[in-house]
């Protein structure tokens, strides 16, 4: 992040009502103005955290974050700039009745409004493009999502300083540290579910995010880089199982396996390939990249990707 910047980050946060898109605009008490649900990052936070955090203080709705959207930048009065993330996020009636919001010294009101209202009733340019991007996903019928993070497992001790079977090869206390790290970050999608590699590396680092979840780890050999590289593993039928069930899943794995994972969820969803599957896929240890999919039509393609790198 360049020095001086201010960061924050957001979401279009939308539901359906009377079978009518409406998306939700927060009016901010002290600048008097209308703008999409954001805030500024904290110390220590990714932008993911901040999105869901921000909202759920904003609106008292807590959400996943599904497409991301793209960014805002503009400058400040005092000549600093300010970038702001975005992602959408659908909001289930269950979070509506469970909203705690009451006007307080930061947000004076909450209003869900139709798109072409928003466009006319935002005080700001930059979020009618967010706005713009939205309606894009409206339009092709792809609002509803889920996402596969594949997850590369964190730093494990070397092979050659290792006795044992490679697959029971341990973390190291950096690759500890970057299990943990990840969880605030990945718990932003709200996955439902946990698949990893049978290798204890891969199990280790997704430990911390079932402890946070609840979530139990399915362990399975079809991602497992023992079986990829004996040429018996089956990462299309694994792949093919979690987009068929369409529910946010962590799919943890070994460097040597996850562009076949990539492959393979690009290869099932009519994806065009491109440099940025590629990408997406080559992953340092303790990585992750999220592929967004449509629920409804999977077959719709990958509709955005985006990847995080552990900090230690």
């Amino acid at each position: 992040m360049p020095n001086g910047a201010i960061y924050a980050a957001g979401a279009v946060c939308w539901r359906l009502i009377d079978g009518k898109m409406h998306i939700l605009l927060v009016h901010r008490t002290v600048y008097g103005d209308v703008t999409i649900p954001k805030g500024k990052v904290d110390p220590g936070e990714t932008m993911p955290q901040t999105a869901v955090r921000e909202i759920e203080e904003e609106t008292g709705l807590a959400v996943a974050l599904g497409v991301p959207l793209g960014e805002s930048r503009y400058s400040l009065g005092n000549g600093r700039e300010k970038v702001v993330q975005y992602w959408a996020a659908e909001v289930h009636p269950a979070e509506i009745q469970r909203s705690t919001f009451v006007p307080n010294s930061e947000i004076a009101a909450i209003e869900w409004v139709t798109i072409k209202k928003a466009r006319s009733y935002l005080s700001y340019a930059q979020d009618v493009e967010i706005i713009d991007a939205f309606a894009e996903l409206v339009d092709r019928g792809v609002t509803t999502t889920f996402a596969l993070i594949a997850l590369r497992h964190g730093k494990a001790v070397t092979g050659s300083s290792w006795a044992g079977p490679d697959s029971t090869r341990p973390l190291t206390e950096r690759g500890v540290a970057q299990a943990v790290e990840l969880v605030p970050t990945v718990t932003a999608w709200r996955p439902r579910r946990i698949v990893s590699s049978t290798a204890t590396r891969c199990i280790t680092t997704v430990a911390p995010l079932a402890a946070a979840t609840g979530i139990p780890i399915k362990r399975t050999e079809l991602f497992s880089q023992d079986a990829f590289e004996q040429g018996v593993a089956d990462v299309r039928a694994g792949i093919g199982k979690r987009i068929r069930s369409r529910k946010t899943a962590v799919i943890c794995s070994h460097g040597p396996v996850l562009p076949e994972i990539l492959h393979e969820i690009a290869l099932a969803t009519g994806s065009t390939f491109g440099s940025y599957i590629e990408d997406a896929s080559h992953l340092d240890i303790g990585s992750f990249s999220v592929v967004h999919l449509s629920h409804e039509n999977p077959s719709a393609g990958i509709l955005g990707i985006e990847t995080y790198r552990p900090s230690v």
